[in-house]
């Protein structure tokens, strides 16, 4: 669990975290020794996701591919308290801001302008250190019989009303939620960040450990909304059916950080050994397959234009005015956790 810590300080913890609970398994519950002739990734994305993909890195990169998982904070927290040393040369990652944090700390290259320029305008860092991979909007998930009102909802603001006092799930340990809190705090600035969380606290807001359980909640009708990410719904759409999902979900206005969209992305470590390899690999994470991958398999949006889903309904990105951010000011994370934390919300 993620409570009062900063990134440096979590790291040792949260080494000891992620190499067990993650990773390549030799079998008898040890990591297997990270290779110096391998492509090392360390992913902030979930193996259950994105493993399948990453299997056919190995062809595209022509090295042998060795991946540990994580989560992205805890990843990101790894690659800066292993500095210089570390063995890694790709992160992916679930979200920008762990991607800013290691490049604001110059543990990012920049990637070639022929990598870069592949993604739609505003998906790629401005120097280079990172580009994005897929993009997630945040939505309003909500039970029809108990809030038909949330579709007429037009700023995350409308949560904190009274009238859903404990009526509301959300993930509080989730980077999603997490970034979004950043995304609060850049928009509103650090007082009015505060008030909000303080004034959501106030209203009782059901925790859940992930935004599978807080869409299973709403779904169920124990809450009346929930904070989500766009593809939990559409993932159990086309699991279940579209009439056998009660929850619905509603996308904010423009401008609003409760309408954050957020990208996963990749970045090669600086002084990386393989980075020839690594650049070959988010160049795959780019390409048509991996795109389509992401479309079909994750409904995530693709950040390469002329992509579209086969399998989702999405809405349109070039139709959603999320909120107007540059993706790196997402990058003060251990400030976000510290108010979680001092709000009393992790």
């Amino acid at each position: 669990m993620i409570a009062r810590r900063t990134l440096t300080l979590s790291a040792a913890a949260l080494l000891a975290l992620s190499m067990a609970a993650c990773g390549q398994d030799s079998g008898d519950g040890a990591q297997e020794p990270l290779s110096d002739d391998a492509l090392v990734i360390y992913s902030g994305r979930n193996e259950t996701l994105v493993g399948p993909l990453l299997d056919k890195l190995e062809t595209a990169t022509g090295v042998d591919v060795q991946v540990r998982y994580g989560g992205s904070s805890e990843m990101a927290a790894q690659l800066l308290e292993e500095g210089e040393g570390t063995k890694a040369d790709l992160f992916f990652s679930q979200d920008a801001g762990a991607l800013g944090a290691l490049a604001k700390a110059g543990r990012l290259q920049a990637l070639p302008d022929a990598t870069t320029s592949k993604v739609q305008e505003g998906f790629a860092d401005p120097a280079g250190l990172w580009v994005a991979t897929s993009a997630r909007a945040r939505v309003i998930a909500y039970d029809p019989a108990q809030a038909p009102e949330a579709t007429s909802m037009t700023t995350v603001d409308a949560v904190l009303d009274p009238k859903y006092k404990g009526k509301v799930g959300f993930a509080p340990t989730n980077a999603s939620f997490q970034s979004f809190v950043t995304a609060l705090r850049v928009s509103k600035g650090e007082a009015g960040a505060k008030a909000w969380l303080e004034a959501f606290k106030a209203n009782e807001p059901k925790a859940y450990d992930n935004n599978i359980l807080v869409l299973d909640a709403v779904d169920s009708g124990q809450v009346a909304l929930g904070l989500v990410n766009h593809y939990y719904w559409y993932e159990r759409v086309a699991e279940k059916g579209a009439d056998a999902v009660n929850a619905k979900i509603h996308f904010l206005d423009a401008n609003d950080p409760g309408a954050l969209i957020n990208v996963a992305g990749a970045g090669v470590l600086a002084g990386s050994q393989q980075s020839e390899a690594a650049t070959k690999a988010v160049d795959f994470l780019l390409s048509d397959e991996a795109q389509q991958y992401f479309a079909d398999e994750t409904a995530e949006y693709p950040v390469v234009a002329g992509i579209t889903s086969t399998k989702h309904d999405l809405v349109p990105l070039a139709d959603l005015e999320g909120l107007a951010i540059d993706l790196n000011a997402l990058n003060s994370l251990e400030e976000t956790l510290a108010m979680l934390d001092e709000v009393g919300l992790t």
